[in-house]
């Protein structure tokens, strides 16, 4: 063991300590995001065949079809990444990401700086915060470098991704609440309720607005306890070759040329297709669009797909030309590529989990014990714990929300503190499974297993924050 090894062993207050055993038992037996969910499929598969008593041969099939069943959600979680992404990635949003690097002048502050951050653009959009929060994450590593500033890159990390593993199912792009707020649902088609449930009821309840405000002051304070003294903090080069900090992927991916003959004019074709004034047009076209539906229809008016189509156009009128936003898009696409791998697979585990009748008897087990009080602590249980094994906030409740629609119904608890609950749970374990951070491993430069200790960390002390928090905040 070196020197360093060995003084890291001891010193620090109990959280700094906590933080740095759990990130050493994680970094050593934490297994890649492509075998964590193959080792999932195995672990639903046997629980499926003992507790449901369904043949292995069935278990296969549900498996199978359970892959495709969620294609055009799959799409759009990919284009909510995909946009975020693309606007992220502009030199304008990346220059001033790169001031705010200089404000911190701690580890603590710099770390906390990432969370907040990270939190409260994912309460806006959950992929907007994903990719901001990666970014934001490596320059704060690099500018930490610059001026001898001894902050842990892992926990740098984390906190960049902690808007995934808090607000953002709450937020703007909130799977669950945008889905029961969309026009014609599948809970309004299969009678589970009457009518769409307003995001006045959901997102911008004051029982949600209260959790978002007092989830980032509680997650920020934990984030400053866990940052490890200089003798333990290890610096963004341990996990980023030097020389490929002096070109960052925000610079190299916010070049912007203009198009330039090639010993010759340049083309009509080549004119169109960066034509700012065709690209501007089309994009104020979609904006204007979106603030005519929330003029007409208030807050009620935010669901998933005009979430979708207000940052693909804001995205494109910041660009302006078509051709750089279609190039920044094929970018965007490398970033998603890990998401589109495994989404299949968690897929298949969903198929499984719900085809068996898995993900009801879990559900219904727990919330048959709940009352009127407890009711959204169980929520979040359930939600908790269906999501590490499906991590798809908007595909997990179009399995569970019917039955906990009922429950809360039953109990006389609201449809829009269920759904907050439910929603909390699923952020919650995020924090724990990989799939959402993939994009966020490929920009700071850390594998899972060196970043998820500490993730593991924050997961662990929100508990008892939560259940208090879900239990006592008036709806």
């Amino acid at each position: 063991m070196s020197s360093r090894d060995k003084a890291s062993q001891s010193g620090g207050n109990a959280f700094e300590r906590m933080g740095h055993r759990l990130a050493g038992v994680v970094e050593r037996w934490m297994p890649s995001p492509f075998l964590f969910a193959i080792l999932l499929s195995y672990v639903v598969f046997v629980v499926g065949i003992a507790v449901e008593g369904t043949g292995p041969g069935e278990m296969v099939g549900f498996w199978f079809d359970g892959f495709w069943a969620f294609l055009s959600f799959a799409m759009q979680m990919t284009l909510i990444l995909m946009t975020g992404f693309v606007i992220a990635y502009h030199p304008r949003v990346n220059g001033v990401l790169q001031k705010l690097t200089e404000f911190p002048s701690s580890p603590g502050q710099a770390v906390v700086l990432v969370g907040v951050f990270s939190m409260a653009i994912a309460w806006v959009h959950w992929g907007f915060s994903l990719i901001l929060g990666a970014i934001f994450a490596r320059e704060m590593g690099k500018t930490a470098l610059e001026n001898d500033i001894d902050v842990h890159y892992p926990l740098l990390a984390v906190a960049g991704y902690m808007g995934l593993g808090l607000t953002w199912h709450w937020g703007l792009s909130g799977s669950a609440p945008l889905a029961l707020a969309t026009p014609g649902n599948d809970f309004i088609e299969a009678g589970v309720i009457d009518g769409v449930v307003p995001t006045t009821q959901t997102i911008f309840s004051s029982y949600a607005l209260s959790l978002t405000v007092l989830s980032i002051l509680f997650a920020a304070a934990m984030l400053y306890l866990l940052s490890p003294s200089p003798k333990r903090a290890r610096p963004i080069t341990d996990y980023v070759d030097e020389s490929e900090l002096t070109d960052s992927a925000t610079e190299e991916h916010g070049k912007s040329p203009e198009p330039t003959p090639d010993g010759g004019t340049v083309s009509p074709a080549e004119r169109i297709d960066n034509s700012r004034v065709l690209g501007a047009l089309i994009a104020l076209t979609g904006v204007a669009y979106v603030a005519y539906l929330f003029a007409t229809d208030g807050l009620d008016a935010l669901t998933l797909n005009v979430v979708n189509f207000g940052f693909l156009f804001a995205g494109l009128a910041i660009y302006q030309r078509p051709s750089l936003y279609r190039e920044r898009f094929g970018e965007a696409a490398e970033s998603a590529a890990g998401i589109i791998l495994l989404f299949p697979f968690f897929a298949g585990i969903q198929g499984m989990m719900n085809a068996s009748g898995l993900s009801e008897t879990f559900a219904q087990t727990l919330l048959d014990v709940s009352t009127q009080a407890t009711f959204p602590v169980v929520a979040w249980l359930v939600g908790s714990v269906v999501n590490l094994f499906v991590p798809s906030g908007g595909g997990e409740w179009i399995v569970l929300g019917p039955s906990i629609i009922a429950a809360a119904q039953d109990l006389g608890v609201p449809v829009g503190k269920a759904t907050i609950a439910y929603a909390v749970g699923d952020a919650h374990t995020n924090l724990l499974n990989p799939f959402w951070a993939l994009p966020l491993l490929a920009i700071t430069g850390v594998k899972a297993r060196e970043m998820f200790g500490y993730a593991v960390a924050m997961l662990l002390l929100l508990i008892p924050f939560l259940a208090v928090a879900l239990y006592a905040l008036p709806y």
